[in-house]
């Protein structure tokens, strides 16, 4: 392991752009690449210095047996990946933008190490998918399971349907760079990360981040419900604020960048 934390920004395709006293990290959700930020990516790189990365299950990590399946069975494991590249780079104060189940790494990380973020901003985030007597988590249990039947018994079609269940259907080209990260990605990893993301219950973390946070959710997200992101409100110790973007389905930076991006100035104060 001390290898891999000597080496992380080349293992993790590790880049810094922009300019700007202060820095932001954009990280991607489960399926992905930091390909998924490049729309919205020049309105950010002209007030921040920006960090992209691939967690190591991504298609583009040029070395698979840099991922243990095994290893990675729960959140911790990223946000101790993302703690030792931020300590590699120097990095800390940092603005945290996290996608899906990259939110709840940001807050993992930022229990371990707060002082490394100044805020989070957690973007289509959910602490848990299965609905509880007490909580919608927009799923139930027999959905998770043939979801993960599905990976295991009819992978092709299972990412064709898995893409457009997350991306806007209106938008077929944004579907298709979903469809082609989620391909690239070594199949052998898709089945522990999905049971590990869509069986995970991380509500009582929420209870222990302190780090200020915006929560961003798209209006009309089929994976994660509306009152998830005031369930995460009320949740997190420190101050937390929802905002909403007008759009559909689960991935606002390639359907709706514009949208997004209005938010972020909103709540960052940058002019786009």
């Amino acid at each position: 392991m001390s290898m891999l934390q000597t080496s992380l920004k080349a293992a993790m395709n590790a880049r810094v752009i922009g300019s700007g006293s202060e820095t932001m990290i954009l990280a991607h959700g489960f399926g992905g690449d930091q390909s998924l930020w490049d729309k919205i990516l020049p309105y950010l790189t002209k007030h921040y210095h920006v960090l992209l990365f691939d967690w190591l299950c991504s298609g583009t990590v040029k070395d698979p047996n840099l991922y243990d399946p095994l290893k990675y069975t729960s959140f911790d494991a990223f946000a101790d990946d993302l703690i030792a590249l931020m300590d590699e780079l120097h990095l800390t104060s940092s603005v945290f933008v996290g996608h899906s189940m990259s939110g709840m790494i940001g807050c993992i990380a930022s229990i371990k190490r707060p002082q490394l973020f100044s805020k989070l901003i957690l973007v289509g985030s959910s602490p848990r998918f299965i609905t509880t007597n007490d909580y919608e988590g927009g799923f139930d249990g027999a959905a998770i399971d043939n979801m993960m039947s599905s990976i295991e018994s009819d992978y092709e079609n299972w990412t064709s349907s898995f893409a457009k269940l997350l991306v806007d259907n209106n938008d077929p080209l944004s579907i298709e760079h979903y469809f082609k990260c989620l391909k690239s990605m070594n199949p052998e990893f898709v089945l522990p990360l999905a049971k590990a993301i869509f069986r995970s219950d991380e509500r009582e973390t929420l209870e222990k981040v302190t780090t200020p946070c915006t929560i961003v959710q798209v209006k009309n997200d089929l994976v994660v419900p509306n009152s998830v992101a005031y369930y995460m409100q009320k949740k997190i110790k420190g101050e937390a604020t929802v905002e909403f973007v007008n759009a559909d389905r689960h991935y606002p930076q390639l359907t709706a960048p514009l949208e997004f991006i209005h938010v972020l100035s909103r709540v960052l104060g940058f002019e786009i």
